[in-house]
This record gives structure tokens, sequence and C-alpha cells, in this order.
């Protein structure tokens, strides 16, 4: 009997004692480099998902080497951030100490699965050697204008008391959370992201990127294509400047909506009649998220700006202004011009305060809802009749070009990266603050700017982080005049480290650079990056613009990091709802390797379902693949010597080869353990099994179940460990069964089949056709006019009468 325990921890010593998976730099094989999401060390450990992700990896670069290629699938840690701060808070314990206690149990609990990582390019985001380099990198973009610090309004967490992103306040919540978002105003460090917009969209043609990532990263980007045109404000030398997709429907323009935080507001205020009203809402907007303002299902709220009208440019007709939180002062110019017989939002907006609805587009019933159709120009004297709405829209531009109206203008609904937080655990921003200076950075030589070692890290309830608290930290000199200065004490969001990981994993003991130039040369891109779907429009984009930023610097020679991109599908609890603690549905990965070994695990994860969707836990099926893994285990018993495969094997052996190999390299895992399974229900029908039977099974079934067969492949003497053999390999011949079955039919009509050897002749064939007994059946009292044999495929006999 078989101590599956002993087996899993004698292979893992041995791997990590033979240094069994690192990867040289500079090598002479072929590289390949297979990358996951930079985990978070969480407090509740390793859970199921993160099974599924690493173990898929795994097999594949366990494939990769044998296969001969030099693979890099290294391994580290995404430390700083609010997960752990929040851990640490309720925990009473040092985000430091809950980190280095965090990743010790996650690790282990990595290692006790026997993935396959590199452990030697191990590393945290919390280390200072690797966050010297994330402070250095900030500071390029600091030196190149790409990092300003800007009043804006923020999405703000009120209960971890910390700006969010837009990506972090997806959905309207705390992306950490959970906590409904609201709008505050804020000095905030932001990178210009937006200003790469474009680049990041053309940049998705280099990439092999599954389509959904693709889609969800260019909606996100969200260009639209259009115009910025004035409307003047009648009675004043002012204009409210629009942006819009669709300058062909101007003439349908029958009022104008402004952001609550327009600049227009202040400016006119003089004039606004009712301003008390308009300061209200304007209050009110702030206890929103950008999420709730723009959803469009949403009750639609405004306030008419009482003593202001605009006048529409071409049809010169004054239309009311509005102000209404669904139009955004950070997309476009955060004014629009209405047109509620082609916009449904807008059209909601003219019925509710009784504002008149213009067709320009004939179509449609505008009794029920707005018309967004093709069709006919109507009232717009400039392009009456026209059909095609872009020689109408390019007729618009020009006119309005001509008379400097405005301008043909591409947007994006990119924002640029909020890069504050107002907490403790994550990197300092190294900046300091003069009188005299303004801001400096400080000295490249000076990094890294380090945490103080403190016990009060808590976030602070007027909204400063943490370190503000601090004169130590705070207080220093100007590196640039030596006068008294004060230091950022914002600190960077947990996206920093994780925007750059997978290079610094290239060169990660480098102290000189952040990442060698000859180790990025040899690796370039990463091969195969594996993640969730979740991280499609946050992670996935932060790490493209930062590596497009340092690729336009000539710090690294790719300026695209991934080639592949895939996302896995989640795995559920067995009563198909989403893991949580608070439903009791967690599956703990400790209690089945504990029970059933880690290649139990490793093979029922692979095999419960389509790697790309959605897949319920199932205990019992738990329990089917240990049953198979015993199977393996008996079918040792019946090995005799023999270099070659059983004659009655030996074509299902190339098939099975064949089909486990394409599998694995399209993420199919679940159709290759079938095959391996197929194979081993005919190897049971044999009564012995030569060694080459046992040992090539065992190896197509290695990159999933590592342990057990290389205890198994040990035990019977088959050969070297298959950690450093080579794949099987088939032949394509051989893959070709030597008998098969073809179809018999009649004018048209399939009237039998029959099991022809592929080396038989025509004649033979239509012999075997023609004395089959349905086939005589078929033919009584008719004449046969004649008969086709293609071989291999089908027999077509044509008879009259």
């Amino acid at each position: 009997m078989h101590n599956i325990q002993q087996i899993d921890q004698k292979w893992q010593a041995h791997w990590q004692q033979q240094k069994t998976f690192e990867a040289p730099n500079l090598d002479d094989r072929p590289k390949y480099y297979y990358l996951i999401e930079f985990p978070y060390p969480s407090g509740a450990g390793l859970h199921v998902g993160h099974c599924r992700s690493y173990v898929a990896l795994d097999v594949m670069a366990r494939k990769k080497r044998m296969m001969g290629y030099n693979v890099l699938f290294p391994i580290g840690w995404d430390a700083f951030g609010a997960p752990a701060e929040q851990y640490a808070i309720k925990n009473k314990i040092h985000p430091k100490t809950a980190v280095a206690e965090n990743i010790k149990t996650f690790k282990g609990q990595v290692q006790s699965m026997g993935i396959s990582f590199d452990w030697s390019r191990e590393f945290s985001t919390t280390d200072p050697e690797y966050y010297k380099w994330t402070q250095w990198q900030f500071l390029k973009f600091f030196d190149a204008g790409m990092a300003y610090k800007a009043e804006k309004n923020i999405n703000w967490c009120p209960s971890c008391l910390t700006g969010l992103s837009n990506e972090d306040a997806s959905g309207g919540v705390c992306e950490r959370c959970g906590t409904p978002v609201v709008q505050k105003s804020k000095a905030q460090w932001m990178l210009r992201m937006q200003s790469d917009a474009q680049a990041l969209l053309d940049g998705l043609s280099d990439t092999h990127f599954q389509e959904r990532i693709k889609t969800a990263q260019i909606n996100w980007i969200g260009k639209s294509v259009g115009a910025e045109i004035d409307f003047p404000i009648e009675g004043s030398d002012q204009s409210l400047r629009v942006f819009t997709t669709r300058p062909d429907t101007i003439y349908g323009a029958t009022f104008m909506v402004i952001a609550p935080e327009h600049p227009l507001l202040h400016a006119m205020r003089q004039r606004i009649e009712n301003l008390e009203e308009v300061t209200a809402y304007q209050t009110e907007a702030t206890r929103k998220s950008e999420f709730e303002r723009t959803q469009l299902t949403k009750d639609k709220t405004g306030v008419r700006l009482q003593g202001l009208l605009a006048k529409n440019p071409l049809s010169e007709e004054l239309i009311p202004i509005f102000i209404s939180d669904y139009v955004m002062m950070g997309y476009g110019t955060g004014a629009i011009m209405a047109v509620p017989a082609h916009d449904q939002r807008d059209y909601e907006f003219a019925q509710k305060y009784q504002i008149p609805i213009k067709a320009v587009i004939a179509g449609g019933d505008l009794e029920k809802e707005a018309y967004s159709g093709e069709g006919e120009s109507i009232h717009s004297p400039l392009i009456n009749g026209l059909t095609d709405r872009k020689e109408a829209i390019e007729r618009i531009l020009a006119y309005i070009g001509e008379r400097h109206l405005g301008e043909a203008k591409t947007n994006f609904k990119l924002q640029d990266w909020v890069f504050s937080r107002q907490r403790f655990w994550g990197e300092p921003i190294p900046l300091v603050h003069c009188e005299t200076c303004g801001w400096v950075p400080v000295p490249y030589e000076e990094l890294p700017v380090r945490l103080p070692d403190i016990a009060e890290y808590e976030p602070t309830k007027d909204g400063e982080s943490p370190l503000a608290n601090i004169d130590s930290f705070v207080h220093t000199v100007c590196p640039k005049c030596g006068g008294p200065a004060h230091r950022e004490t914002d600190t960077m969001p947990n996206w920093a480290g994780s925007s750059w990981y997978f290079l610094r994993y290239m060169d990660p003991k480098n102290e000189e650079e952040f990442v060698g130039w000859d180790a990025m040369k040899y690796w370039g891109k990463v091969d195969w990056y594996n993640g969730g779907m979740e991280h499609a429009t946050r992670h996935l984009l932060y790490a493209r613009f930062w590596n497009h930023f340092l690729y336009d610097q000539g710090l690294i020679p790719e300026k695209e990091p991934f080639n592949v991109r895939v996302a896995h599908g989640m795995v559920l609890g067995e009563d198909g709802e989403k893991m949580s603690k608070s439903k009791g549905n967690v599956i703990n990965p400790d209690r089945i390797i504990k029970k059933e070994g880690a290649d139990t695990l490793r093979c029922y994860m692979m095999f419960m379902g389509d790697y790309e969707k959605e897949v319920s836990w199932n205990d019992r099926a738990v329990g089917g693949a240990r049953r198979f893994l015993d199977r393996v285990i008996r079918a040792g018993g019946r090995v005799q010597k023999g270099a070659s495969y059983s004659p009655s094997l030996e074509t299902l052996f190339h098939k099975t080869i064949q089909k486990v190999s394409k599998d694995i390299d399209e993420m199919k895992f679940n159709t290759a353990i079938s095959s391996v399974m197929i194979l081993l229900n005919e190897m049971d029908q044999q009564n012995a099994l030569t060694q080459k039977d046992y040992r090539d099974f065992l190896h197509l079934l290695n990159p999933f179940c590592p342990h057990l067969t290389e205890e198994l492949n040990e035990v019977h003497g088959l050969g070297e460990e298959f950690a450093r053999s080579s794949w099987p390999v088939f032949d394509e011949a051989k893959t070709i069964d030597e008998v098969k079955e073809i179809a018999v039919q009649i004018n048209g009509k399939v009237r039998s089949t029959l099991m022809v050897r592929l080396d038989d002749s025509e004649d033979s064939i239509k012999e075997k056709a023609l004395a089959d007994e349905k086939v005589q059946k078929h033919l009584a009292g008719k004449s046969l006019v004649k008969v086709i044999v293609i071989k291999g495929r089908i027999v077509n006999i044509v008879v009259r009468g």
C-alpha cells in the first residue's frame, strides 16, 4: 500500500534539493515564460480557486520543460495595500508581522501541491530591495511629467478612509470592503494614463489575449470619435463647449446638460437666479459614486439654470441649460448637447422636464421612445436628405471647422490613474515638498524611502495618511536647496508593485538595476499569462500602461509585456454559489491534500470541467479521482519486460500522446485526462503490460499527478525521472486505425456499414459491400448501375428498378 502523503513529501523535498525547476538566465535552450497573477498572501490562506489556476499552468510548464524549453515559472507576493493593513488591524498585529505570517502559510500550502515554481526568484513587494525600484520607476514618471498632483473629485471609501481609482470602485463600491463609495475633493498624485489610451488600444493587436479579455479592455478604455462644439451663452462672451459623437444631430439639440462640477457654475454664479437650489444639488451629487451617477436605469434628476440660455450654433435657437449628475466632468468636456429624439437618456430627461423633442433623423415612433437607428437627415438645413451618417457628420465637421465653432475630437473613457492612497501600508511616494522649490524628488541614490517602524498605523479620521502624524518621517530637508521640507505622506496603491513584477522575476537579485538588459532580451515577453477576468480592466491595464512607459523611456526592450493572456473560470461551492466564509461553502485544499494526497486534488481540479468556465465543487467526484489513481497503482502489478508497446495498444498510445499533447497546449485539461482514462481502461483489458506501456502512460499523467507517477516510475525501475525526461512523441502514421467502419449507401440512403482494412483494395471493398446481407436485401429485383468506392469513407451503390 502506497503512503500518498509520504510520496508527496519525498518528491517535493527531492525537487527542492535538486533545484529541479530553477531556470538559468541566458541558457542555450529556447525560453518560455509562464506567469500566474501576483498572489496576495491573505490571512485566509490558499483556496481552491488559486489551486485551479496554479495547477493548470504547472501542467503546461512541466510539459514544456520536457519538450526541451528553459521554462521560467516564478512566484512572489503582492503584499502591500489595504488587504494586509485591514487584516492587521482586525487581528491587532503590525502589517509587517501579518504579511510574514501569511506568506509562510501560503507558501507552505503552495508547496504542498507540488507546483513547479522557481523558488529561487521569490520576492515580496514589501521587500525594501524591491520597492526601491518601484520608487525609482515612479521618479521616472515624475521626471517625464507623467506624474502630477491635482485637486480632484475622487472615489472615496468612507470605511477604508482612502481614495480609490475608477477601477477599484467599479460597481460603485469599494473593491476591498464593499462599502458604497462617495465623491470627495482631494489633492491626489495622478499618473497620466489617459495619454496612453490609444497606444493601449493599438497594442492589443500585438497580443494574443482571449477575445473576452480584449473586449473588456477596449470597453474600459472607451474610445469615442466625434467633435467638440461651442454653444455661446446668451448675453455673455462665454461659451459652453460640448463633446458629441453625433454632430449630425446638432439641429435636434433642444437643451444642454452640464456636470455638477462644471466651472461654468462658478463663473456665471451671479446670473444664476436659483443658485441656492443649484448648490444643494451639487452637494447631493458628491454623495454619489460615479457608478451610481452613470447608471442608465436610474431615475434622471437635474436642475435648470434659471437666468442662463445657450445658443445652438447652427440653428441659432436659444435652449435651456440643466445641471445633472449623469454627466461626468471627467469624460469629454463635462457638458453635452442633449438630443432627446435620438438618445434614450436625453429622451427620458426631456419628458420629465417637459422639454421639446425634435426629430432630425427620419424613423421610429417618438411617442414611445427615442430613435437611434439609421435614416434620412431631416429638419437639418445643411444635411437634409442625406442618408449616409458618415457623410452627414463630415459635412457638419467641415462647417464648424471653417467657422471656428468647434473641431473634430477623440475622447476616451479611460481616466488618469489616481495613484495616492491615504494609508500606511504601501510604498512611500519618494517626493518632498519645499516652499521654495515645490515638489522635489528624493535623489535616486537615497532610495528606498523606507516605511518607519511604528506601532500606530490605522487610517486617520481626517482622511490623511497615518504617516502624516509621524514628525520624524515628515520633516526633512529639500534635496535641491537644503531648506526645510516635508515628505509626501500618501503611499502608492497596491497596484504599483504588481505593475512590473514580471520584469523583476527575470533578474531578481540585481542590486544595480531593476532588471538587467541581457536578462530582458533573453526572456522577452511573458509568453503565457493566466489570471482572473476581474483583473482584465485593473491590474492588466495598469501593467500594460506601466510597461509602455518604461519602453518609451528606453528602459526595456518590449512595449507589450504579455503575449497570451487567458482567464480561468471560478470554482463555486457545492451549492453553486460563490465561495465565502459567511455561506460556509469554502473548500480548504489542505483538507483534501491531507486525506487524499496532492495528486488527487490536482487530478480532480483539472478534470472537473472546462477550464474557462465556472464549475461547482463536488466532494464525491474527488473520491472518483482517488479511485482512478488507485487503478493506476494496480496497473503496475502487471508490468513485464518490454521496450515496445503491446501490439494491441500501440495505435491507442500514439493517438493518446497526440491528443494529450494538443489538449494541454490548448488548456483542455479535462479532455486530456479523459483520454488518459480511456487508455487505462484498455490497458486493464491486458493480462500483461510492457515497461514501455506503463512508463509512457505514467509520463502522460505526470504533468497532472507528478508525485505518484515519479514514485511508480522509480519503484518499477522504468527509467530516468520524468522531470528530466523528454515528452513522449507520436508517429502520425500510427494514429490511424488499421480497421475502420464505413457506410454503404444505396441511391443516397445508408443501408449498411462495413468493417474494412485501410489497405483493402477498391475491388475488395466493392466485393464486401455487394456480399453484405443487408445490401443484398435492398438490391433484390433491381438492376445494378454502378458502385463508387471512396476508400476509408463510403461505398455508393446506384441501382435502377
